[in-house]
């Protein structure tokens, strides 16, 4: 018998493979496609040859911990004690997935905000706890009364997504007010705060729970070099966690992973003392603005996208077919592939909505504007 019953292929895996089977241009899956940093793969070059491909420490290789704990300060002051407190992880899902198998029991409750992205159910499920899937307001933002309605005794835990996949919203300081407000009503309410996009924002300023007093002993950080640094194949993250909730989640870690790939972590470790993060919001808000441009004449309505690399856009003046008809027809018909919104919630709620990825080279993002703009 399966313990994920409803779980099936992806839908990311869906239209990544159905753009190659009809050589459409893949603007689904959120990865780019330009060159990593020559000062990055200059490093991966050299350390290749040197004596580094055996297993570094369960929790990190020290250097890189070492690199995290001043970046984290310099972002958003905030004092992590490596030893205790951060673990390097394989990527952000394994963080995430790690996180609620150590901390999330059977029969305990875990508040989700849809549009969610997929890798938030599976673990709970697997803990036979029970996801709590609530829809955010129409324009992204929480509903916190709802929220709160849906909290009881149960509720163990609250995912939040900053900023968020696939909206590109970004929460405000009133929502934060609002969850220190519900977590002071819920002593036992722990927070995952996935902030894979923290260092991809624009207008308004990222907000993360690290600069948040009150999250600081109830929440689990989690974050993504991979989207950072476009390297998401080397699936490389890490997870901030107050030590009480660390030790558990490293108890599951050294049995799930042990430890993460080791070039990997002391290539970042070197990295991390020439780059500079704050570069990457305008980086890809130039990208953003440039997607937008081109696709001013379309068809498609472009929703506010304040974070990420993804671009929602409404077809509705387009179609009337559900958005998982309209992306197949528009890798069929058109040659792009873009993800139905509809696809992130539990009811597969259809508003016409479909998420491309701009985190691609001009050529690409030129191509497929050329072919969306004439549909």
């Amino acid at each position: 018998m399966s313990k994920l019953p409803n779980v099936t292929t992806s839908i990311f895996t869906v239209m990544s493979k159905m753009a190659a089977e009809y050589n459409a241009i893949n603007l689904s899956q959120g990865f780019p496609n330009f060159p990593v940093d020559e000062k990055l793969t200059d490093i991966v070059a050299r350390l290749a040859k040197e004596n580094v491909h055996q297993y570094t420490p369960v929790t990190g290789y020290p250097p890189l911990m070492n690199q995290i704990t001043k970046l984290l300060f310099n972002s958003y002051k905030r004092s992590v004690n490596p030893d205790i407190e951060l673990l390097v992880t394989a990527g952000a899902t394994q963080g995430i997935f790690t996180s609620i198998l150590a901390l999330i029991k059977e029969n305990d409750e875990v508040i989700m905000l849809d549009p969610s992205f997929d890798s938030y159910e599976s673990p709970i499920l697997l803990c036979k706890a029970k996801p709590i899937r609530i829809a955010l307001n129409d324009d992204y933002t929480p509903n916190w009364e709802i929220i709160e309605k849906a909290c009881s005794i149960k509720t163990r835990m609250i995912i939040i997504n900053n900023p968020h996949n696939p909206t590109g919203k970004i929460l405000s300081d009133s929502d934060f007010i609002q969850l220190e407000k519900l977590l002071s009503k819920y002593p036992d309410l722990l927070v995952l705060s996935d902030e894979v996009y923290e260092y991809i924002t624009y207008e308004e300023k990222h907000i993360s729970a690290h600069t948040k007093s009150f999250l600081l002993d109830r929440c689990i950080m989690v974050s993504s070099f991979g989207k950072s640094f476009h390297i998401t194949g080397w699936k490389i993250g890490y997870t901030v966690a107050p030590e009480h909730l660390m030790i558990e989640i490293k108890k599951v870690h050294q049995f799930l992973v042990f430890s993460v790939n080791s070039i990997s972590q002391i290539a970042l470790s070197e990295y991390l003392n020439i780059v500079d993060t704050n570069l990457l919001g305008k980086f890809y808000q130039e990208k953003r603005d440039y997607f937008q441009k081109l696709l001013q004449n379309s068809r498609f309505e472009l929703k506010p996208c304040e974070g990420t690399y993804f671009q929602v856009a409404s077809y509705a003046n387009i179609s009337n077919e559900d958005d998982v008809t309209f992306c197949k027809n528009l890798i069929i018909n058109h040659g792009v592939a873009a993800i139905p919104i509809s696809t992130f919630y539990s009811d597969h709620k259809d508003q016409k909505l479909i998420r491309f990825c701009f985190a691609k080279d001009d050529f690409t993002l030129e191509s497929a504007a050329k072919k969306l703009c004439e549909i």
